[in-house]
C-alpha cells in the first residue's frame, strides 16, 4: 500500500511514521506505564563493540540504555502475542546496541509525557516514532509557543508521513484535511494528527469546527472510531496502514486521502547528553553503512523512509 506526501506548510510537525506498505503481522497489546521490557542478550560487550568508547562511562559501565517509548504503536513499538517488545525501534535499537556494547531497554509510557520522563532522568533517551522539530528542540509548546522546558537535541534516522482514516464504507466524504470541518476526529495525544486538527479547525467556517478527541495511546483512538464514537481517526501512515490491514482481518478501517507532513523521526536525547547524543549518532550510521538498516525497514515495511545518514537536529 503506497501513497504520496503532500506538504502542509501551515501545521506543526510532531510524531510522524516511516512510508511504505505495511506487512507486518500480530496483535497488538496494551501495556500500563511503567512496563519495563527487556531486549534479548544479542548485544556484543562493551569490550569488543567497535563503538564502545563513544559512550559516556556511566552507561557504559551500566551496560544499557534506557529508552522511553510509547509501545502501542505497531509496527514502530509494539507488544506481540508473547508478550515481547518488538518493531522498528527496538530493532533499530539492537542494532544500535552491538555496536555500542549495550541493550537498549524499552520502558513503556504514554506519548506526551516521554520528554517529561527524560527530563527527570527517568530515561537516558526517547525512541518513539517522535518527530525531530524546531519546538521540541527549543522546548517551545506549539499551542501557546511558550518556552517550557530546555528543549532536546534528536539524532534523526528516518522519514515519514501522517494519515486519515475512516470505517471502511463510512468515509463520511472525508478525503482531506478541510473536510473534517463538522467532523469528530479521534488521535493520540501529543502527536501531529492532533497539532494538524487544531490548525485545521481555525480555517473552519460557518462555525462548523473539528471535534478532536485525544486520547492517550492509539490503540484507544481505534476503539473509538470502530464503535462509531468518532468520524475519523489520524496517526502515523504506517500505523494506520497498520490498522486498516489488521483490524477486523482488514474489515474494520480504510485510509482516505494522502500522506501529509514527511518530516524525521529522532531519537530525543538531553541538551547536556551531547556525548551520548554523539555515540548515538556514529552508531545509527555504521547501521545504515552496514546494510542492517535496511533489512529493518524493509521487514517493518519503513522502506520509503529510508535515509542516507544520521544527521543531529536535521527536523525544521
Amino acid at each position: 500500500m503506497t501513497a504520496r506526501f503532500t506538504r502542509r506548510t501551515t501545521a506543526a510537525h510532531t510524531r510522524l511514521t516511516a512510508v511504505g506498505a505495511i506487512a507486518v503481522a500480530g496483535t497488538l497489546l496494551l501495556t500500563g506505564c511503567g512496563d519495563q521490557t527487556k531486549k534479548d542478550d544479542s548485544s556484543s560487550s562493551a569490550s569488543s563493540a567497535p563503538l564502545a568508547s563513544k559512550l559516556p562511562s556511566a552507561i557504559r559501565d551500566k551496560g544499557v540504555i534506557t529508552v522511553g517509548s510509547d509501545i502501542a504503536y505497531a509496527p514502530v513499538e509494539f507488544k506481540d502475542n508473547a508478550g515481547k517488545v518488538v518493531g522498528l525501534d527496538p530493532d533499530l535499537g539492537a542494532a544500535m546496541g552491538k555496536q555500542l556494547g549495550v541493550k537498549f531497554e524499552f520502558q513503556n509510557g504514554t506519548f506526551d509525557a516521554l520528554l517529561t520522563g527524560l527530563r527527570s532522568n527517568r530515561y537516558d533517551i526517547a525512541m518513539s516514532a517522535m518527530t525531530d522539530n524546531k519546538n521540541r528542540q527549543d522546548g517551545v509548546d506549539p499551542d501557546t509557543g511558550k518556552k517550557v522546558g530546555e528543549g532536546v537535541d534528536f539524532v534523526d534516522y528516518l522519514t515519514a508521513g501522517v494519515s486519515i482514516y475512516t470505517r471502511k464504507g463510512d468515509t463520511e466524504n472525508i478525503a482531506s484535511w478541510s473536510d473534517l470541518c463538522g467532523k469528530k476526529l479521534a488521535v493520540e495525544r501529543g502527536t501531529v494528527s492532533e497539532d494538524l486538527a487544531k490548525t485545521e479547525t481555525k480555517k473552519c467556517t460557518g462555525g462548523k469546527k473539528i471535534t478532536i478527541e485525544p486520547f492517550d495511546d492509539d490503540q484507544q483512538a481505534q476503539t473509538r472510531l470502530r464503535s462509531g464514537g468518532a468520524d475519523a481517526a489520524s496517526s502515523d501512515f504506517p500505523v494506520a496502514a497498520y490498522a486498516v490491514k489488521t483490524s477486523g482481518g482488514g474489515k474494520d478501517f480504510q485510509l482516505v486521502g494522502d500522506q501529509v507532513e514527511a518530516a524525521p523521526y529522532g531519537i530525543a536525547v538531553a541538551k547536556s547528553d551531547t556525548q551520548l547524543r554523539d555515540a548515538l549518532q556514529a552508531a545509527m550510521d555504521a547501521v545504515i553503512k552496514s546494510g542492517e538498516y535496511q533489512k529493518i525497514l524493509t521487514k517493518w515495511g519503513a522502506e520509503d523512509g529510508a535515509v542516507k545518514s544520521s544527521v543531529i537536529n536535521g527536523g525544521k
